[in-house]
């Protein structure tokens, strides 16, 4: 970054965004910089776009584009990318006009160019296809997701989701709950694809958590629309953690952003709960998040979500975040029962083994009996198999 323009104006210019004089200037300090590119803040058009780069001879690119380029950097999984690419493909489709030999062929599965057909109607034709086949994909995909996550409800666990501005510090606290390898790095969107591990609770209950990818302010519709497959373990999740980083300045406009687009993807209702992150980093530890959390309207639970200070990084308060998720989700009370499972079914002793506490084994000819303590609803699950006292 060689130089930062700022403007205010009581409203856009439909042609240049900027208007004339911005652009003159806007041209000279390029020039004079020796700058190729020019970004822009805020989504352009494909009309303002296109004049821009007309009259300032240089490549011009907006925050939408700016924001895609970095997600095709960071995606990993086959979904993440096909995400991405959906999502450069439907910002790319109104743009084609005027682009001309700037544009080259997408390749594989087009065609050729039939009689009378301009390059432009080729080029859109072969977009559409790729967008619709990707969907198709994707569905596939938010399919696949439906069944694991309807195997997952079959032993009913409390799904509880990281959310957060890009950056707080979710990836990091999602490690320090779980023990997961997740990608935890000072960079934009770092973590793209979620990813789900099971947490025991005080209560010895068990949830399933998922890291999520980070919010931003004005978070373009096509990333929105592209990544719901992604997001829609966002608005399945029992309760939400928001973790905020505290240590920055715009702590609360960074909140009300996420608020923002939960409500975009349909979990405004979801209870949460506010993780004030990276206390380390403040003065005064602990006691410094009080003014923050009264900025946010945060508090006890009353007339706010409740909030807890902590430190992903030393580990500061989590014990306590794991008290409040524990107080705040539906309850499952945990009881001690005994089973006898028949030996040739380990399906449901597998079940007690993951979501129980296995106290003590005994084996026979035809059974295994096991005494555990495990969440009522395991065991109403497991009914069939109880021994009756």
């Amino acid at each position: 970054m060689v130089e930062t323009v700022l403007q205010q104006r009581p409203a856009p210019e439909a042609a240049t965004l900027i208007g004339s004089g911005k652009v003159r200037q806007l041209s000279e300090l390029a020039e004079a910089a020796h700058a190729e590119t020019l970004l822009f803040d805020r989504e352009l058009s494909p009309t303002q776009q296109r004049n821009l780069e007309r009259r300032i001879g240089r490549k011009v690119i907006d925050r939408t584009q700016l924001i895609l380029d970095i997600f095709a950097r960071r995606a990993r999984t086959r979904e993440g990318q096909l995400q991405v690419e959906l999502a450069q493909l439907n910002y790319l489709l109104p743009r084609l006009a005027g682009r001309g030999v700037e544009m080259s062929r997408l390749g594989g599965g087009i065609g050729t160019r039939g009689p009378g057909e301009t390059q432009l109607e080729t080029d859109r034709r072969g977009i559409q296809r790729r967008i619709q086949k990707i969907r198709e994909e994707l569905e596939s995909v938010r399919s696949h997701r439906s069944v694991q996550r309807k195997q997952r409800q079959a032993v009913p666990l409390a799904t509880v989701a990281l959310v957060g501005y890009t950056n707080a510090g979710k990836s990091t606290l999602f490690n320090l709950l779980t023990g997961a390898g997740v990608l935890a790095d000072d960079r934009l969107f770092a973590t793209l694809d979620p990813t789900i591990r099971a947490v025991a609770l005080p209560s010895r209950r068990r949830i399933l958590l998922s890291d999520t990818v980070g919010f931003i302010r004005n978070l373009p519709t096509t990333l929105v629309d592209a990544f719901r497959a992604t997001l829609e373990e966002v608005t399945e999740a029992s309760l939400l953690i928001h973790v905020v980083d505290v240590a920055a300045p715009q702590a609360g406009h960074y909140v009300n952003h996420v608020d923002k687009v939960l409500a975009e993807i349909g979990a405004a209702g979801t209870p949460k709960v506010l993780a004030l992150n990276k206390i380390d980093l403040l003065p005064g530890g602990a006691e410094d998040p009080q003014t923050v959390r009264q900025s946010m309207g945060a508090g006890d639970g009353e007339g706010g979500p409740v909030a807890v200070p902590v430190s992903a990084r030393t580990g500061e308060g989590i014990e306590r975040l794991l008290a409040v998720i524990d107080e705040l989700l539906p309850v499952d009370p945990v009881s001690s029962a005994t089973f006898r499972f028949p030996i040739g079914e380990g399906a449901p002793a597998h079940l007690l083994h993951e979501y129980g506490q296995v106290r003590a084994t005994r084996y026979s000819a035809d059974w295994c009996e096991m005494e555990a303590e495990a969440p009522e609803s395991l065991v109403r699950r497991l009914a069939k198999y109880l021994v009756s006292a």
